[in-house]
Order: structure tokens, then C-alpha cells, then sequence
């Protein structure tokens, strides 16, 4: 319009309006006819009537005010700060590094700026640049230590609507387990009453077991929530247990084999003893075996044996000595 028209003042008061939106043409609507002679009136006019909403533009002086808070980053300092010297004109490179080395927060790096002096800006950009990078590599390392084990993002509800994190699940140490003749659960006790092993340090302490289901039961952690079968820690016990031979009488069928292997190997130590017997190089021609005592000799007591003589002597055909001689054959004479 300013090239094609020589006179464009009625041109550029016309072409304003339809750049206009919202209370800015309705104030320029409710403009009384005749009252503009001009385009630089029209400007005025606009310009009195809406400075409430002009954008002020700070000084050098209000990068001063800026400051680096407790828990910003350098790299969120450095961009809000570079985001306030745009807005000010012909700025003074001493100025705006003066209010940028005012503005750090006490530390490490306020501290490292201090003993080196930077004198421009790009040698203060330079080392903040080194700086950004460690914390970005902190900030890095934080993230990767906070972030939730998958196995834990899923959560579990209590009946009151309260969030419990869901166990964690063991995983077998073993590939083949050790068949047993007898319950895990029962042998977990009789282990634990003979004092084989010990039970776990928090056995009936945990927390949480209002919620939980009380038909099963661990006999090892002494808890509810799981049975002795499925608890892993139990199973991977006893199998350590069975490999080191402590549990062979709940071992199935092995009981039975110990007993013949048992019963083999006495049966080899008393043919060893036999063999051994006439290892003599001059072995005896005949055994007698005969019983001495006892029995074999009329009773066990002395009026069996008494009773023993006189019938031997009556089959004999002698006839037997009277009590009396008997007693006199007692005396201290006659010993």
C-alpha cells in the first residue's frame, strides 16, 4: 500500500481494521465517525487505548534478578537466562557475564568459575557446557537406580482398596529334585525339631497376613499365603539336604537298597572271618563241638544238679550216698 498508493493515509485507515480480532475490533467498531484524520491517529489512539496490554521490555538491570534455584540444573539456568537477554537491546557482554556469574547457585561449579576466571562469554559457555554433561550423566544414573523391576510395576489390592506390591517370585536353583517318601511339610518339622536346620530369622513375624489366604500354609517360614510344596526356598533346602545324604530315610527306595547293600556286606565279613579261620597252614583234622554249663550240666541250679547225679547214678545201678555223707563230704574236714 505505502509503494502503490501516493496518498495512502484513507487506504491504510481502511486496511487496518481487518487485521483486527476480538475487544480490538469492537473498540475500533464503537469509533465515532469523523474522529480519525489520520493513520498516525488512528495508531495513537490504538496505542493509549491498550497499554495495560503492551509487553515491557526489562533492562539490563533485571538480569540481576534472575537466579539459579536450589534444584534447577545448569542447562535449565542457562536457558531461561539466555531467554531474558533477547528481550534486551544492545546488552553489554560484560554485563550479561557479571549477571550470569552472580546468578549461580553455591556449589562445586560456582566455585570452579571462581578460581578460573573466565573473561568472555564463550569461555564461560565452554565450561558450563562440561558441566551439563556430568549432571546429565548423574541425572542418568539416578533414573536407572529409581526405575521399577517390571516384576513390580503390577500391583495387588487389599481389601480395603490398599495397594501392596506384588511378591516376588523365586526362581528353582536345581533342574532334577530328589523324589521323596514322605511330605515336604513333615519333613520340614521333624528337621526343624531335631535342629537340623533353623528356621528363617522372620519365621512368623510377617507383615501383611490379614489379607491373605490361610489355607495354605508353610511350615518352613511358618506364614500363610503359600503351602510348604510351592514354597521354593523349602524345596531348594531340602534338596541340599538329600544331596549331602541327611535326608536318605525319606528318600524313596533307597532305605531298601542300604538294607541289602547292609546285609551284603555282613554277609562277606563272616565268610572273611571263615576264610580267615583256616588261613592256618596246618588246619586241625576234626572239630568237636561240645556246650559246657548250663543245662548240659543238670540245671542251672545246685539242687538240679544234685537231683541230675543221683539219676545218673541210678542208671547206672550205684546206689546213691545218703544225705548225710553228702553233708559230711561238705566239712571243712573233708574239703
Amino acid at each position: 500500500m505505502f509503494f502503490n498508493s501516493a496518498n495512502n493515509e484513507p487506504i491504510l485507515c481502511r486496511a487496518f481494521s481487518t487485521y483486527l480480532d476480538g475487544a480490538a475490533l469492537l473498540w475500533f467498531s464503537k469509533l465515532s465517525a469523523g474522529s480519525i484524520s489520520s493513520f498516525e491517529e488512528l495508531a495513537r489512539s490504538f496505542i493509549d487505548y491498550f497499554a495495560a496490554s503492551r509487553i515491557y521490555v526489562h533492562g539490563s538491570d533485571y538480569l540481576g534478578t534472575i537466579r539459579q534455584g536450589q534444584h534447577e540444573s545448569l542447562k535449565e539456568y542457562m536457558t531461561k537466562f539466555a531467554e531474558a537477554t533477547m528481550e534486551i537491546q544492545d546488552l553489554d557482554p560484560a554485563v550479561h557475564l557479571h549477571a550470569l556469574k552472580a546468578g549461580l547457585r553455591p556449589g562445586k561449579f560456582r566455585e570452579t568459575i571462581a578460581v578460573t576466571k573466565p573473561k568472555t562469554l564463550e569461555e564461560f559457555r565452554e565450561r558450563a557446557a562440561g558441566q551439563m554433561e556430568i549432571e546429565e550423566l548423574r541425572e542418568a544414573e539416578r533414573t536407572e537406580r529409581k526405575q521399577p523391576r517390571k516384576d513390580k510395576d503390577k500391583t495387588i489390592r487389599s481389601p480395603n482398596n490398599k495397594e501392596l506390591r506384588k511378591p516376588f517370585k523365586l526362581t528353582p536353583k536345581f533342574d532334577n529334585y530328589t523324589r521323596f517318601n514322605t511330605k515336604r511339610e513333615k519333613i520340614i518339622k521333624e528337621i526343624l525339631n531335631a535342629k537340623i536346620i533353623k528356621p528363617p530369622a522372620r519365621a512368623g513375624s510377617y507383615q501383611d497376613q490379614r489379607f491373605v489366604d490361610r489355607s495354605k500354609h508353610c511350615a518352613f517360614h511358618q506364614k500363610y499365603r503359600h503351602t510348604t510344596d510351592e514354597c521354593v526356598i523349602a524345596k531348594d533346602l531340602l534338596e541340599r539336604l538329600a544331596r549331602k545324604g541327611l535326608l536318605d530315610k525319606y528318600v524313596e527306595g533307597r532305605r531298601k537298597k542300604e538294607g541289602i547293600r547292609d546285609g551284603e556286606e555282613r554277609r562277606q565279613t563272616s565268610e572273611g572271618k571263615d576264610d580267615n579261620r583256616w588261613s592256618n597252614p596246618n588246619p586241625p583234622k576234626r572239630i568237636i563241638n561240645c556246650i559246657f554249663g548250663g543245662f548240659a550240666r543238670g540245671g542251672e541250679t545246685s539242687s538240679a544238679r544234685k537231683r541230675n547225679y543221683r539219676a545218673m547214678l541210678t542208671i547206672k545201678g550205684t546206689v546213691p550216698q545218703s544225705t548225710k555223707d553228702t553233708t559230711d563230704s561238705k566239712s571243712p574236714s573233708a574239703r
